[in-house]
């Protein structure tokens, strides 16, 4: 599902109002502000996936210390950060952090507007990329050791008869696992299969 959501994290009272009238223009859009990195970490959990702008001073926890905090959470949040004119360590800090993107006090509109509109639109796509990854994933999870050891041998290349006799067993069992295995894929085709294998990084390709 593609997230429209937006959290405006910064202790100033004026800017944090200002940036969540100006992305309230936009009524595809969910804006919600924080007062302070403590409070947006304490709702994090609660939270739908969405783009983070994040001033990077503030009293309490600091901006590149929410970045660190929510590592383990992406794709869900994609962290912009606000930074003042003298702040370009400190943005740099912030990148290797995961920010995506940072945005100079005070915000110019235009530029403000395209650095959300690409953090939603990475959003997107991360959160369909993971959601395709945890299908797979739960489809491998599903089937038999047996059926993975068939599967290996397909991703390998091998044939019904050359699978059968690495693994002690008749071609016509291999058939029969290599449909069972099938249909919990829930696939028409070998390619397919090998799509859903590679996605759940069963068999990785390097």
């Amino acid at each position: 599902m593609t997230s429209h959501n937006v959290y405006v994290v910064d202790d100033d009272d004026v800017v944090r109002g200002s940036l969540q009238s100006l992305l309230s223009v936009q009524h595809d859009r969910s804006v919600r502000s924080f007062s302070s990195g403590d409070s947006f970490l304490a709702a994090a959990n609660t939270l739908e996936p969405g783009c983070l702008l994040l001033d990077l001073h503030m009293p309490g926890v600091s901006g590149i210390n929410v970045l660190k905090a929510i590592r383990a959470d992406r794709p869900k949040f994609v962290a912009i950060v606000l930074t003042g004119g003298s702040d370009v360590s400190l943005a740099v800090q912030a990148m290797k952090a995961g920010a995506i993107d940072f945005i100079e006090k005070p915000c110019e509109h235009m530029a403000l507007t395209q650095a959300v509109d690409a953090a939603l639109a990475q959003l997107a796509h991360s959160s369909l990329q993971a959601e395709r990854t945890n299908d797979a994933t739960a489809k491998i999870a599903s089937l038999s050791s047996r059926e993975r050891d068939v599967l290996k041998g397909l991703i390998d290349g091998r044939s019904n008869k050359a699978i059968a006799f690495e693994l002690d067993i008749s071609p016509r069992t291999v058939e029969i696992y290599r449909a069972k295995l099938m249909e919990k894929l829930e696939v028409r085709s070998l390619s397919e299969a090998l799509g859903i294998a590679f996605a759940a990084g069963l068999f990785p390709t390097a």
